[in-house]
């Protein structure tokens, strides 16, 4: 068995789990969260061993030893490993609180990312480095970054929560950032699934996709009237969530989770994510850099959007620990970090270029 095998196991497995948890939520069956957890965890063990035997096929046709064979190099096995971390942080988190609940909320983005990866046509062939990127640094720089990107999901899915249930009045702002934010997500993911069910025959390579198609279908049409039907169902999206915004509050707290755990949590994630992308994403990156280019620093966008990123946490790590914030304010630095992590993983590779253009492959 290859390592394409486990990776459909751990999706199918993903997906029941999904339906599984939702199902908990709504009949608060304990058998049916026992057997939730029990699927993911043999999704978990899939995903796994299908990571271990592509560094093993990654190692064999790259030539390459282990620490420099780790399969890393590409969108593909990036998304991968993401979902691999945002699983093991989310098994972390249900063990230690024995609280279910959140597996609603992060299963489907394990599952619908997986589920993408077979629906887009991403290519999935192995492609070694080239040879100046061939560093034992690979493992270091790019497993803790993805790391770290996994806990800054889950600050994000933890503070958009908080916000959520912490908000009282429509005309709050915590209400209308929050509602803004979860429309504009939804939105963006409707658009681009329309976008690639127009132009998938068309499309010859997800970076073309990107690059060429995005938003072609609604906002970015060559109609008029459907782009002007885009924005207007665009607006309506946004306004009927800030309009029964208060359903959702009422889900939230009917799962048993205090707004400060999700508190705690959103500050415990970034707390560890923040030193692992500090030392793995910039230290190690920079050491990395000098090797295959000869500087430590280029302004790269990559690099630039990385440290953007930094600042967005250490704004909010400073804004905790020495000015006291709590609550509101920090929950909201929080969801903005994860929004330059969006762009800082998939914008830059995909819409801008640089030395880093090699990770849209």
């Amino acid at each position: 068995m290859n390592s394409s095998v486990f990776f459909g196991l751990a999706t199918i497995a993903y997906i029941f789990a999904m339906i599984l948890y939702i199902s908990y939520l709504a009949f608060k069956k304990n058998a049916v969260g026992m057997v939730a957890t029990t699927v993911t965890i043999a999704g978990f063990v899939s995903q796994t061993c299908a990571i271990l035997l592509r560094w093993a096929e990654f190692k064999d046709i790259g030539g390459m030893g282990w620490l420099r064979a780790v399969p890393l190099t590409n969108l593909y096995e990036s998304l991968i490993f993401f979902v691999w971390c945002l699983i093991l942080a989310y098994l972390i988190i249900e063990f230690k609180y024995r609280n279910r609940s959140f597996g609603a909320f992060i299963t489907p983005v394990a599952a619908l990312a997986l589920a993408f990866i077979d629906l887009s046509g991403m290519s999935k062939n192995i492609q070694p480095l080239v040879p100046a990127l061939q560093s034992n640094w690979l493992l270091a720089h790019v497993m803790m970054s993805f790391i770290s990107y996994a806990l800054f999901a889950i600050s994000f899915s933890t503070g958009l929560m908080y916000l959520i249930v912490r908000s009282e009045e429509r005309t709050e702002g915590s209400y209308i950032f929050w509602t803004v934010t979860l429309g504009v997500f939804v939105i963006t993911l409707a658009a681009m699934g329309i976008d690639y069910l127009t132009f998938k025959m068309a499309v010859k390579s997800q970076e073309e996709f990107i690059k060429g198609y995005l938003f072609r279908a609604t906002f970015r049409s060559d109609s008029a009237v459907v782009s002007l039907v885009s924005f207007a169902a665009a607006a309506a999206c946004i306004f009927l969530i800030w309009r029964f915004g208060g359903i959702l509050k009422k889900v939230i707290t009917s799962f048993n989770i205090s707004a400060e755990a999700l508190d705690d949590l959103t500050y415990r994630s970034i707390a560890i994510g923040f030193p692992i992308f500090t030392l793995g994403g910039l230290i190690f990156g920079a050491i990395w850099a000098d090797q295959a280019w000869g500087k430590y620093w280029t302004w790269d966008p990559k690099e630039t959007w990385s440290l953007i990123t930094w600042f967005f946490y250490a704004f909010y790590l400073h804004s905790r620990l020495m000015r006291g914030w709590k609550g509101r304010k920090v929950a909201a630095v929080a969801v903005l970090g994860f929004v330059a992590v969006i762009f800082t993983y998939l914008g830059v590779n995909l819409l801008l270029s640089g030395l880093h253009s090699y990770g849209s492959q």
